[in-house]
């Protein structure tokens, strides 16, 4: 089940600060890179963003949360986080699926960690294509993302 998270609600941004760090240290990980700016959130800046959050439920346990802005009729993804516990089983493309079928989109972008092979073939494979890499430093390279919807 997908449901609306209040990310305003301290105890919600607490839950989804845990997801998030967990999350995104796999992907540090994986980049070999730790300063990424998802690690140094906190729960008073989560409630501050202006991002629009959703979460996936198992047996009323958050397994992943999407979050994006909405810029007319394009999503800006700023987050697809899904606890390791749950990787590989769906959860993500459930939730990029939901975000999908929102009325009135006409494209969504995303950026990704260059080496981030996992999240780089999973947006290839849902019908993305690269627009740029970004060198941020000698450590970070940032992959962009666009997808043309046909809804």
């Amino acid at each position: 089940m997908i449901k609306k998270l209040d990310n305003k609600n301290k105890e919600i941004a607490t839950e989804i600060l845990s997801i998030q760090i967990s999350s995104y240290l796999v992907e540090a990980k994986i980049i070999d890179y730790y300063d990424l700016p998802p690690l140094r959130d906190t729960t008073d800046s989560l409630q501050e963003c202006e991002e629009t959050f959703f979460a996936y439920y198992l047996k009323e346990k958050i397994c992943g949360i999407i979050s994006f802005k909405l810029d007319e009729t394009e999503i800006d993804l700023h987050r697809l986080i899904v606890s390791p516990e749950y990787f590989r089983k769906g959860v993500a493309q459930k939730l990029l699926d939901f975000v999908e079928t929102i009325e009135g989109i006409k494209s969504m972008r995303t950026t990704t960690g260059a080496k981030n092979t996992p999240a780089v073939n999973f947006y290839l494979k849902n019908g993305f294509f690269k627009l740029q890499e970004v060198k941020i430093d000698e450590h970070l390279t940032l992959s962009s993302f666009r997808k043309i919807l046909s809804n």
